[in-house]
């Protein structure tokens, strides 16, 4: 179902803006560096089963952390069932998540909600291809439980302090699971990751009626240690397999986990942060809910393997030169910039 247009963002009038600047006209292919066609396919994210975690059976326990491992390192993204976040909360923040989204666009940009985080499209783009088609709330974890940001939104505010806690508690157990596979400290990396730092982002994506090639959100990969998804049935995630794009079949109530950053840096590429995107709809709105797992910004970011591929750094130079990448060339660099030179 569409929502009002006087709750969408001014999209179509920005990316004319752009369409009329550029010297690059949308194109229907997409092209890798080699002059190769990439071709989308769906693909069927790695499915792991959660509750053998909870088994009494040693030996499902271990495969059900295996599989969690070698999902991080082969694809750097899976998808994750009976994770011990309910259907029913999860409805009920799809719910309050349309709600907020359905209220006027000058309400969401000017009123001050969730700690004046609503973001649209991408003002750092000088070229349609840099341009994402979508808007946002970015909600750092520690005003979520602040009644001053949600206005009329009374409701949302006790559902997503609920779902926060959720994420954050399955984003943690995800994360010791993988770095125990390092033969690291179970421990160790909830001593790392910093709930200031953590974040939800809720994501809305509107109908666009300009073209296909539209990125609902451009190519890029995540700034942290990793990210859980939860996504309507919609679709529209792409993530870059075997040097080709494939799309993410949605399945319902599964979450997706992907590897971000931080953590390829740490396991000194033993995960991968693979490059992902969102592709526009044509007819449907697509509604998503991420939360970001990081730690502080002061935290050194160093290999748990030597010798390690990256250079030492905290995550406070890494958001720092992401920033300064995008505003100089229009993209994130990322890791690349942190290689060892010696």
């Amino acid at each position: 179902m569409m929502i009002h247009s006087n709750s969408n963002p001014p999209l179509l009038n920005h990316l004319g803006q752009l369409l009329s600047l550029s010297h690059h006209p949308l194109e229907t292919t997409i092209y890798n560096g080699d002059g190769g066609v990439f071709i989308n396919e769906e693909c069927q994210l790695p499915l792991i089963d959660l509750s053998g975690l909870n088994s009494p059976d040693e030996k499902d326990k271990l495969a059900c952390t295996a599989a969690i491992s070698r999902a991080s390192s082969e694809w750097g993204f899976f998808q994750v069932i009976n994770h011990g976040i309910s259907p029913e909360l999860l409805k009920k923040m799809r719910k309050e998540q349309k709600l907020l989204f359905e209220t006027s666009f000058e309400n969401k940009a000017t009123c001050g909600l969730l700690n004046n985080s609503y973001r649209w499209g991408n003002p750092t783009a000088t070229t349609p291809k840099q341009f994402s088609w979508s808007e946002a709330f970015h909600i750092p974890l520690t005003r979520i439980s602040d009644e001053s940001c949600y206005g009329d939104f009374t409701s949302l505010r006790i559902v997503m302090t609920e779902f926060a806690a959720a994420m954050s508690k399955l984003a943690r157990l995800l994360a010791r699971i993988l770095a125990e596979n390092l033969s690291q400290k179970r421990g160790e990396i909830d001593e790392i990751c910093d709930e200031r730092s953590c974040f939800l982002r809720l994501n809305h994506y509107p109908a666009c009626p300009v073209s296909p090639e539209i990125f609902g959100l451009v190519p890029h990969t995540d700034s942290d240690f990793l990210t859980i998804l939860y996504q309507d049935e919609v679709g529209g995630l792409q993530l870059m397999k075997d040097s080709k794009w494939v799309a993410v079949n949605p399945i319902q109530d599964a979450l997706i986990v992907n590897i971000g950053d931080l953590f390829q840096a740490w396991s000194n590429d033993v995960y991968k942060s693979v490059e992902h995107k969102v592709m526009a709809n044509g007819k449907m709105e697509r509604y998503s809910i991420a939360y970001f797992l990081c730690p502080s910004y002061e935290t050194l970011i160093g290999s748990c393997r030597q010798p390690s591929v990256y250079r030492n750094f905290t995550f406070g130079e890494f958001r720092k030169q992401v920033q300064e990448d995008v505003k100089k060339i229009g993209h994130k660099v990322g890791l690349p910039r942190f290689l060892q030179t010696e």
